[in-house]
């Protein structure tokens, strides 16, 4: 069983037009280094340095990484991902 990774509309022509990705266990910030392999310029859309974007919200099994521990969060097999976009406008 592997990190399910749920890839918002704006990010899916990297993958393909996938809507779910998986990925491998460790720390958040991992994770999405390692979806760069498979998924070429994923990574500079959703880090800046070794920090999620502000703009960017990655929340796992429903709880926001910023009330965890931000990209050090540690995720594990059969743990849900969703990368949302903040969105503006008015």
């Amino acid at each position: 069983m592997a990190v399910k990774v749920r890839i918002p509309t704006p990010l899916q022509r990297l993958t393909h037009g996938k809507e779910e990705v998986e990925g491998k266990s460790g720390t958040i910030i991992q994770l999405i280094k390692e979806l760069e392999t498979d998924y070429p310029g994923i990574l500079e859309r959703i880090v800046e340095g070794d920090k999620i974007r502000r703009f960017v919200n990655i929340y796992i099994n429903e709880e926001d990484i910023r009330f965890l521990q931000a990209e050090q969060t540690m995720v594990k097999d059969g743990d849900e991902v969703s990368i949302i976009p903040a969105i503006a406008g008015g």
